[in-house]
């Protein structure tokens, strides 16, 4: 179980606010809760301006006044209460690799709410979002599901374009994972940037420079950060085809709680309840 009075763990959204993205961002905190159980899980979004999709200011500004009243209705009744200290939230950025426009935006929420929030750092690199690419290229045929298995697919690439966000910082950081990929496939990975002119049909001449025939593009991103298209886009501009963005894979939630737990400085093993016999 959570702690008593733990922190809300608090999932900064970034992107437009959907009803695909409130899907996406519902299940990560699922699987988070899942992992541990009483966890305060929440979710605010960097575009958000409503009840629908509340802001992430907001999220933390509510977070604080719920302890807030939690604390004065204890003391009311009597009870013996320390009023609480430490962070109100952890913030997690559901961002795969680092992003600076991105994280100001998270940042400049944080210090808007004027609430003791803590920021973590972003999902990646990690070898579970090596297996995320992995399962997201296997499920559109772009590479085999296991290595030990005797079949071939026979659209499988023998390159694989990891495409990012974030500018230089971010295609390095992808840069790691996509080792740990190619790892996992026996193919080259090579990072690129979605969000720089050439970048993605660079990494493609490239990779078919050293010998790959048959590209594959695999997003490195959650989903939400940036328009769907210009996956499309970059596939065209490569000449090849692209897999799908991690979204809500497992391993996100996971990760999540990772961050949460670790800025806590608790194990969820430990946390967790006894299992049922």
């Amino acid at each position: 179980m959570a702690p008593e009075d733990a922190p809300a763990l608090v999932l900064a959204v970034p992107g437009a606010p959907s009803s695909a993205t409130r899907s996406l961002a519902d299940e990560v905190v699922s699987i988070a809760r899942s992992e541990l159980p009483g966890l305060d899980a929440r979710i605010g979004y960097l575009d958000g301006d409503d009840e629908e999709f509340p802001s992430l200011t907001s999220v933390l500004a509510h977070a604080a006044g719920e302890r807030t009243a939690r604390f004065e209705q204890a003391r009311a009744a009597g009870m013996d209460v320390k009023e609480p200290d430490g962070p109100v939230a952890v913030v997690v950025p559901l961002l795969a690799g680092p992003d600076s426009a991105l994280l100001r935006q998270v940042r400049q929420a944080v210090m808007d709410s004027r609430v003791a929030a803590e920021l973590t750092d972003v999902l990646g690199p990690h070898p579970l979002l090596a297996e995320a690419l992995h399962v997201r290229l296997s499920e559109a045929g772009l590479a085999r599901a296991d290595r030990a298995r005797l079949f071939t697919v026979a659209t499988a690439a023998d390159g694989i374009i990891l495409a990012s966000v974030g500018g230089d910082e971010a295609v390095q950081a992808a840069g790691i994972t996509g080792m740990l990929l190619a790892a996992r496939l026996a193919v080259p990975v090579m990072a690129a940037a979605l969000d720089q002119d050439g970048s993605i049909a660079s990494v493609a001449e490239q990779l078919r420079g050293s010998g790959s025939q048959q590209l594959a593009l695999a997003p490195y991103l959650i989903g939400p950060e940036i328009d769907a298209s210009l996956i499309e886009e970059a596939a065209k501009e490569a000449g090849c085809s692209a897999a799908e963005a991690l979204g809500p894979y497992p391993a996100i939630g996971k990760l999540a709680l990772a961050k949460y737990t670790t800025a806590l400085g608790i194990a969820p093993q430990q946390a967790q309840s006894t299992p049922a016999h």
